[in-house]
Formats: structure tokens, C-alpha cells, sequence
């Protein structure tokens, strides 16, 4: 098997709560303080030439996942692995890791200094890193990167400023300032969900190349599993911090194993459907501050078993490179997962964020 190119181990982040000082009540000591479970034991493996979809409603802690794996915060717990060796420390080997690791955030127009043209900012990169002399090498080089990103000609965006692209075009000069230090992995942080439904496809397409021509290994961070099927070749399903279901994007959109993920997918839209079906949850994730014991999904699940409150389930096999945290797969007890969506819980509240998936897929 491919050694991967980045890989997380047991990745854990917990966040101490301010206390709100100032507002008159006294101060918790830093050890009393309750802290916030927002990544919880979290493993995976990005190989070359391969996009790996993160999925999940907003707070599952994707976006924290991808800034561990940024290194741009440390990890409570675990480890980070890149080409099979630790992370490295020191300011100069970070430089480094920056250079193999680079990510695409979710706001275009945020990510681009509104004061500074396109020149300027594919030209940052080279010049932080050494990579280019100033003058016609430089040209040639951000040049060749527009035309990496498919905006051409490349003397017609060079001068322009962030106001005066379009989303997409901004989010295609952000993928190509961060393809200026040759990176081996790509983190991008739900790069489609600030662009008009009309261009996501296109730099969902221009990801896919990436990974095919450049042999990049994609993290794509999203809460629209529709797009994650289409782009992905594995897909990984989080839920309050926790990883509920991984496997290859196809396996795992047909034959779901968590009853979370069929609840996503019963979410989005489907045209080969004739009623879309309006689902009812029993409330809202649970607070990381206290999270529930056992499973998280259970309050809102609607197989939940004793066990279920109990015991936090195990990785069990779903198939070839599939599987799922839930008792219900634990076939040496018994158990063993309906097939098909799940069916909707009883209730009268909306599932919560769940109805989202719906809006954007």
C-alpha cells in the first residue's frame, strides 16, 4: 500500500472555555476550566493522487481537523505524520512542512488582501520561499500558474485586484497561490460552499485535475455529501468531533453504515426520487463542553440501543475499506444494520442543521 503523504493519528483538540473575565465573577483556575471536545480521536490517511472528502453538519469539527493538519494550532493528543515521519518542529523546518502542506480557504475574498493585486499575491510565495528570481523567471512562473488554475491569459488577471473577479476566479487565484510552493497536500477547507451554484462545479473539476495531473493528495472539507460523492474517492463522516464512518465515496454514499450519514443523504436532494422525504430529528448535536457517554449520535438516533449510552462503539468492518462506529454493525453480538435509509425518527423538531445538506447539495 501507498505510503500516504499525510496522515493524522489519533488526533485530539480540546479548547479551554473562557471564563468571561471582567464581567465581575472570579476567575477559574486554568485546570478547573471546562473545555470544549471539539476533535476526538481522530485518524486518517491522505495518499498521492487521491481526494479524501470530510463530511458533516456545521461544529462536527472538520474545519479543526484541517488546521491540525495545517499545523496552524497543536494537537491536544496525537500525531501528525508527513511521508511517514513526525511532523517537524523548528521554525525553519515548519517553512517546510508549509511548503509540502497548503490550504484553500473556504472565503475567497478573506483569504486575498483586497489592498494588493493578483501579482502580488502569487508572487508572495515565491519570494518567502526563495523559489523564483524577480523578473522574467517570476513572470514565467505566476503565469504558468494562472494557467494551471485555467485563467487565461494570464496578463489580463495579473493586475487585477480581489473586487474585481468574480468568486470563483478569486477562489481559482487563492488554489493557485497555494500550488506556487509545489505542495504534496492540498487542504481545502469547503472551497465551493461561498460560490454561486453555477461555478461550483468548475473548481470542483479543477480539484479532480489537480489530483490526476499533479498527483496531489485533496483533503476536501464539505457539508454537501452530494459533492463529496462526485469528487472523492473516499469518504470520511464525522459527527461531534468523532469519526462515524469512512470508506470509498461510493461505498459509503450506496450502503451507508451509520445511521448519521443516511440521515445526511436522506437530507439531500435526489432527482431519481419521486417525494423528497422531510425528516425529523430529536433536537440538536450535543454540546462538546459535556458531550454525552457512549455514542453522540444517540440522542437523535433512531436505532438507539442500552449499549448505546454506555459504551463508545469500536471502528466495526462495513465491507472492503469500509466502516462504522455503531453498535448495530457488531455482528458477533447479534446486531446487524437495517438496510436502506434510516427511517425518520419520531418528533415534531427539525433535525436540526441536518436540513441544511438539503439547501446546498
Amino acid at each position: 500500500m501507498t505510503t500516504p503523504v499525510l496522515e493524522a493519528r489519533g488526533l485530539t483538540k480540546h479548547f479551554a472555555v473562557h471564563d468571561g473575565g471582567g464581567t465581575g465573577r472570579p476567575r477559574l483556575p486554568a485546570v478547573s476550566r471546562p473545555v470544549v471536545h471539539a476533535v476526538e480521536d481522530v485518524s486518517l490517511k491522505l495518499p498521492p493522487a487521491h481526494v479524501t472528502a470530510v463530511v458533516g453538519e456545521s461544529g462536527s469539527g472538520k474545519s479543526t481537523l484541517a488546521r491540525l493538519l495545517a499545523r496552524l494550532i497543536s494537537p491536544t493528543s496525537g500525531q501528525v505524520l508527513l511521508n511517514g515521519h513526525a511532523a517537524p518542529r523548528g521554525r525553519r523546518r515548519r517553512l517546510e512542512y508549509a511548503r509540502t502542506v497548503q490550504m484553500v480557504l473556504q472565503d475567497p475574498f478573506a483569504s486575498l488582501n483586497p489592498l494588493h493585486d493578483v501579482r502580488y499575491h502569487l508572487s508572495r510565495p515565491f519570494r518567502v520561499h526563495g523559489l523564483a528570481r524577480p523578473g522574467a523567471e517570476l513572470d514565467e512562473k505566476m503565469a504558468d500558474l494562472l494557467e494551471r488554475v485555467a485563467l487565461t491569459p494570464a496578463d489580463a488577471y495579473l493586475r487585477k485586484y480581489p473586487h474585481e473577479l468574480s468568486g470563483g476566479q478569486r477562489q481559482r487565484v487563492a488554489i493557485a497561490r497555494a500550488l506556487a510552493v509545489r505542495p504534496q497536500v492540498l487542504l481545502a477547507d469547503e472551497p465551493v460552499s461561498m460560490l454561486d451554484v453555477s461555478i461550483r462545479l468548475g473548481v470542483l473539476n479543477l480539484l479532480g485535475d489537480l489530483r490526476d495531473r499533479e498527483k496531489l493528495a485533496i483533503l476536501y472539507i464539505t457539508h454537501d455529501i452530494a459533492s463529496a460523492r462526485y469528487l472523492a474517492d473516499e469518504i470520511v463522516v464525522m459527527y461531534a468531533g468523532q469519526l462515524v464512518e469512512s470508506g470509498p465515496a461510493e461505498a459509503v454514499t450506496d450502503q451507508p453504515a451509520h445511521p448519521y450519514t443516511r440521515l445526511l443523504l436522506s437530507a439531500a436532494p435526489d432527482p431519481e426520487r419521486s417525494t423528497q422525504p422531510q425528516l425529523r430529528g430529536r433536537g440538536a448535536p450535543p454540546s462538546l463542553v459535556r458531550p454525552p457517554s457512549g455514542c453522540r449520535f444517540r440522542a437523535r438516533c433512531p436505532h438507539a440501543m442500552p449499549i448505546c449510552a454506555e459504551q463508545v462503539p469500536p471502528q466495526f468492518p462495513a465491507g472492503t475499506g469500509h466502516s462504522g462506529a455503531c453498535w448495530l454493525l457488531d455482528t458477533e453480538a447479534g446486531r446487524a444494520a437495517p438496510a436502506g435509509p434510516a427511517p425518520a425518527p419520531p418528533g415534531d423538531e427539525p433535525a436540526g442543521d441536518l436540513s441544511d445538506h438539503g439547501k446546498h447539495a
